[in-house]
């Protein structure tokens, strides 16, 4: 009882100082798990034993038997279907072809070039060889995330490490399956007709059980047949179902069932989306921080003296320097990345928890039977996990700096509330070449926001589903534009620091409006209008105008006039360059103005000369 506490309070504490310390969770997590376990076992115990022990001579201990297997399994399932929710095809319009060859074409240069590197390196059979570098082809979101979150990007370059991450873990899950099935049948003379076979059934059986159940579990929901207090559990013992159900008909062919299956109902419109996700991902952070303590742990101290010499650090090198240029510059040739965005997409390539999951099982289970080499798979695969972990977390913010890739101003705008008045701004600031992004709880308001072409995102502002959102990293300005003054103070509160770094603005509550003293700094537009003249003036007059400005004295005159002016709200000053400025209720005025420069406004057309 004592253990299986323990492993949950480290696990959380560890997930406590990841977020303290903007690193990703894996990395204290194996830390710790190498500290209880092996560590402890060869210098903290009198008597030898591990303070956490998983498995104790293959029979006793928290998992004694097969049961350890079964677990892992279990719970890398529930992360791949989390996974799988979060992936959304509308993102991937400009960069779909370069993710498709990076989980192809990358992962075949870094699957065939690693088994060579580690066979020469380590003297390691080509099974062995195989099977390591079919492992080291994923990265993973859950180690990506952390590292990109504060990182300012352009959308492009998020996008393809985000998808490559989820969509590679699969991938990377069947080359080790295949691979894993060829040393079970002793590499005998029927492989090719065997690994095929395999392969034929698992895409088959996975594809269509994740398909079809993803469409079935939406239909039950949304014919309300299960309760809602409910809902989460039942869509959890689904997952495990199909993923067990799947595996019954083609071995590990689970794995990619639950992908499938997050996403399709993740490109759903289910109303019932966003709670399974909320609930997904709690269960995935407390799965995770079990998970890799007890893989950690259940590392022997012999078999990290294996890996403790100059061999090891060379094939990191081959791996990290090498191997994953090469995979990165073949994906995308002729693609519009430009150079610099991929030489930081080949810097950024940590591996994640399916790789140190599967390694483990496998390695387990392979050293269980006598094969030779087997003992290497586990601590090889954690050292690259280490390694990789380590060098991007301390590393991709400065190499972004170096190659040109961290965006010097976050140009793009995060847009709180998503009703009539948010969409037209939305859409008039799209065509003018910011990126714009709306939340909204209102399920209908994103439909809105989707059907004019609008990035638009069903959340709650209370989660921290946005602050981990790594392709909002060039968003800097903040525009809080709900009916409730409440959440617009909290939003900004909220989000200033992490969306609002040029900027945070709100719209002035009806007090603030009757009364100009309380003007607040981040007071947005306009001090005489709140959300219910915003919402008024949209109504009538549903079009953004533009004026022109002849100097600083016409810009305060016009200024002036449209705050007086019911049907007229001021937004933005456009300058000479066609680069808009968001107006402040506060303060209006800007230091230069001159020719080329337009006032935008919301409202009804008017005769400029009668101003």
């Amino acid at each position: 009882m004592l253990e299986l506490a323990g492993i949950i309070i480290l696990g959380i504490l560890a997930q406590w100082v990841a977020w303290k310390l903007k690193i990703p969770s894996i990395l204290p997590l194996i830390l710790i798990g190498l500290l209880v376990g092996p560590i402890a076992a060869e210098f903290l115990s009198e008597d030898g034993t591990k303070w956490i022990e998983p498995i104790w001579n293959g029979k006793e201990g928290l998992f004694p038997d097969e049961s350890l297997f079964y677990f892992v399994s279990l719970a890398i399932s529930i992360i791949l279907f989390e996974g799988g929710l979060t992936l959304k095809l509308s993102e991937i319009k400009n960069v779909g072809p370069v993710i498709t060859k990076l989980i192809t074409i990358g992962s075949m240069v870094t699957f065939f070039i690693a088994a060579v590197a580690a066979h020469f390196i380590f003297g390691l059979s080509w099974e062995i060889s195989f099977l390591f570098s079919g492992l080291i082809i994923v990265t993973g979101p859950t180690v990506i995330t952390p590292i990109l979150r504060n990182i300012p990007l352009k959308k492009d370059v998020s996008a393809v490490l985000k998808w490559e991450g989820i969509l590679i873990d699969p991938i990377g899950a069947l080359v080790a399956v295949l691979v894993y099935e060829f040393i079970s049948v002793d590499a005998g003379g029927e492989f090719t007709k065997t690994a095929l076979i395999e392969f034929g059934k698992i895409v088959l059986f996975g594809s269509t059980f994740g398909f079809t159940f993803a469409h079935a579990l939406n239909l039950i929901l949304n014919k309300k047949w299960v309760p809602h207090y409910l809902m989460n559990v039942f869509s959890l013992a689904a997952v495990l179902g199909v993923f067990v159900l799947s595996d019954s008909f083609a071995h590990e062919s689970g794995l990619l069932a639950v992908v499938v299956m997050g996403m399709v109902m993740g490109n759903s419109n289910s109303p019932h989306l966003k709670d399974i996700l909320y609930f997904k991902e709690s269960l995935s952070i407390l799965l995770i921080s079990i998970l890799f303590i007890l893989l950690a742990a259940n590392i022997n101290f012999d078999e990290l003296l294996l890996i403790y010499n100059w061999k090891t650090a060379v094939l990191f090198f081959i791996i990290v320097f090498l191997i994953r240029p090469i995979g990165v510059f073949l994906s995308t040739y002729g693609s519009t990345l430009k150079l610099n965005e991929k030489l930081f997409i080949s810097w950024v390539g940590p591996r994640g928890i399916v790789a140190a999951g599967i390694a483990s099982l496998f390695g387990l289970k392979l050293a269980s039977k006598g094969v030779v080499g087997a003992e290497y798979i586990t601590p090889l695969v954690f050292v690259i996990v280490l390694g990789t972990v380590l060098l991007n977390a301390t590393t991709a913010r400065l190499f972004a700096k170096i190659v040109g890739v961290f965006l010097k101003k976050s140009n793009g705008i995060l847009i709180v509330g998503a009703s009539k008045v948010s969409r037209l701004l939305g859409h008039y600031l799209e065509t003018h070449g910011r990126h714009v992004v709306l939340i909204d709880s209102n399920q209908n308001n994103i439909a809105k926001a989707k059907e004019l072409g609008l990035e638009a995102l069903n959340t709650n502002i209370y989660s921290d589903a946005l602050t981990d959102n790594i392709e909002l990293n060039d968003v800097g300005y903040l525009m809080a534009m709900t009916g409730s003054s409440d959440i617009n103070k909290y939003a900004i509160n909220k989000f200033r620091n992490q969306f609002g770094e040029n900027g945070s603005f709100r719209l002035v509550t009806t007090d603030e409006m009757n009364n100009p003293e309380n003007n607040p700094k981040e007071g947005l537009f306009s001090h005489t209008d709140d959300y219910i003249s915003l919402s008024e003036v949209t109504r009538n007059f549903p079009s953004i105008q533009e004026i022109d400005i002849e100097d600083k004295a016409h810009y305060t005159s016009l200024i002036d006039f449209t705050n007086k002016d019911k049907d007229m709200i001021p937004l933005f000053l456009k300058d000479d360059k066609a680069e808009l400025h968001i107006i402040s209720s506060y303060n209006t005025e800007f230091d230069e103005i001159g020719e080329g420069y337009k006032l935008v406004y919301l409202g009804r057309p008017f005769d400029v000369e009668k101003v």
